[in-house]
């Protein structure tokens, strides 16, 4: 079943002038027109910004748990944690214990309340939540500074986040039909700006039912073909991992002391992130009652928990199959995979969950950074008061203006997409995964300690994260949610300012 080449480049050429190459072509190019076929249905149902940003609030649990899972694990999932695995094997257990805990905690702790208060504060973004929970307040002096600090982290960082999603449509394409990188990325970043621009939330979250139906396909189907290959071969995934190197079957990844806590801890530190990310909780505001949380609660723990072991597993076998050395760059491990193992069709059905899994996420980073600009700023902080229509365009505008910016910058980066969404993560969780449990949790914190957690999660990030040796020695998603989470405390018992209201 299996054809060996030196390297996965090799293979790509003869893969791109084969029969087989036409049919999973043909099943990604049908992918793609489906996504637009969204965005043009939808179009006509947005009347207001409010729609635009937030579906007016009217979305069943089912969409609504899809759309929070798969908008949460973009690229990374089907292209970068298979990658991690397969430089790292076992060891790369604790991200998927730690993504899976973060994700149960979110929806148990945060979205039922959330989504009460953001309706009472009649708040359709998370910065304009935040900033409204002190404006009834004697603390109301630092509202405005808490929705422009908001506002200027969520386009930072966002930018980033956004660069990987647009990163990995290059990466796909390329591993798959041998289409160059860099038009790549210019197919995959087209396509989610024109639906998204044209449908917004309505558009997304209905594109992430079908993607997230692909996605745990995909991670599904493939790890279990990729055992039964290694079977076929007469191997055990144990005994090939061994003859892989040492560390691979261990859960520390071979290290020991405060190396070995440092790995297991940086594993688990993903799971701090999830309540900080505001194109995932924004899709708990948008449910149509909170007591449907409980039954949307279900639906995204149950697609999590075999999501994640599955990306991993894709990695941890096709190390035991391939080995490291079959790639030049790991993150083409699943598409590789999925052109070796399985017939044509499927192929094509598995490798549209990359791409899925990267426009899931990117349509959602797209309103989010988009509903800062039009929603806190110009709205809210500038107090501009515009038309509904006149507001529905200007959003639309800026999230062309937005998708071309992330398009620049993931065109002109070399780094992996692992390192440019746990820069990401590490940034978006720490600045307001605190601040959002202790304003829904804790009736003492006050909006100086809010702007200091939101100010020292950034701070600590951008300087963990420029120093190597510091990460290395704890995690940057672990150090900087404990300083943010420690100073919002501090901040708030030291100034002794009246909660909110």
């Amino acid at each position: 079943m299996i054809r060996f080449y030196k390297t996965a480049e090799d293979i790509i050429v003869d893969q791109f002038i084969s029969d087989i190459m036409d049919f999973t072509l043909l099943g990604f190019i049908l992918y793609l027109t489906l996504m637009l076929v969204f965005g043009l249905a939808t179009y006509r149902k947005n009347k207001s910004h409010e729609d635009y940003f937030l579906g007016s609030r009217k979305l069943n649990p089912l969409l609504v748990a899809f759309s929070e899972r798969t908008s949460g694990e973009s690229a990374w999932l089907l292209l970068g944690l298979p990658g991690a695995a397969l430089s790292v094997g076992f060891a790369e257990g604790w991200t998927v214990l730690g993504c899976v805990g973060g994700i149960i905690f979110s929806w148990f702790v945060i979205a039922k309340d959330l989504r009460i208060q953001t309706e009472k504060y009649d708040s359709i973004t998370l910065p304009n939540f935040i900033a409204s929970k002190f404006s009834r307040s004697a603390d109301d002096k630092y509202s405005s500074a808490i929705r422009i600090l908001s506002i200027l982290i969520i386009i930072f960082f966002f930018t980033f986040y956004l660069a990987a999603q647009f990163l990995a449509a290059g990466k796909v394409l390329f591993a798959t039909f041998g289409i160059p990188a860099g038009i790549g990325m210019i197919i995959g970043a087209s396509i989610i700006i024109l639906y998204t621009m044209m449908g917004g939330f309505l558009a997304v979250v209905w594109t992430d039912l079908v993607q997230g139906l692909i996605m745990i396909i995909a991670l599904i189907v493939l790890p279990i073909v990729g055992l039964i290959e290694l079977n076929d071969q007469g191997l055990s995934l144990a005994a090939a991992l061994e003859s892989a190197g040492d560390g691979f079957m261990s859960l520390s990844g071979g290290k020991t002391g405060w190396a070995a806590a440092a790995l297991i801890v940086g594993g688990l530190s993903w799971g701090l992130g999830y309540m900080g990310q505001p194109h995932l909780v924004t899709k708990f505001m948008a449910i149509r009652t909170p007591g449907e949380i409980k039954q949307g609660r279900r639906i995204a723990i149950a697609w999590a928990i075999p999501a994640f072991f599955g990306a991993m597993m894709i990695g941890i076998i096709g190390l035991a199959i391939y080995g490291r050395g079959e790639f030049s760059d790991i993150e083409h491990v699943m598409p590789f995979m999925a052109t070796q193992l399985l017939p044509a069709w499927i192929a094509g059905i598995i490798i549209s969950g990359a791409i899925a899994a990267m426009m899931s996420t990117a349509d959602s980073q797209l309103l989010v950074i988009s509903s800062s600009i039009i929603e806190d700023f110009y709205h809210k902080t500038l107090k501009r008061n515009v038309n509904e229509k006149g507001l529905l365009k200007m959003s639309r505008a800026i999230t062309l203006l937005v998708g071309l910016i992330g398009f620049l910058m993931a065109y002109s980066s070399e780094k992996y997409i692992y390192t440019l969404v746990s820069y990401a993560w590490a940034g978006l969780g720490s600045s307001f995964g605190p601040a959002l449990l202790l304003i829904l949790k804790w009736k003492k914190v006050t909006a100086a300690g809010v702007l200091a957690g939101m100010i020292t999660g950034t701070i600590s990030t951008v300087i963990w994260i420029t120093f190597d040796e510091l990460d290395a020695f704890i995690s940057v998603r672990f150090i900087s949610f404990v300083l943010a989470f420690l100073a919002i405390i501090v901040v708030s018992l030291w100034g002794r300012g009246k909660g909110p209201a």
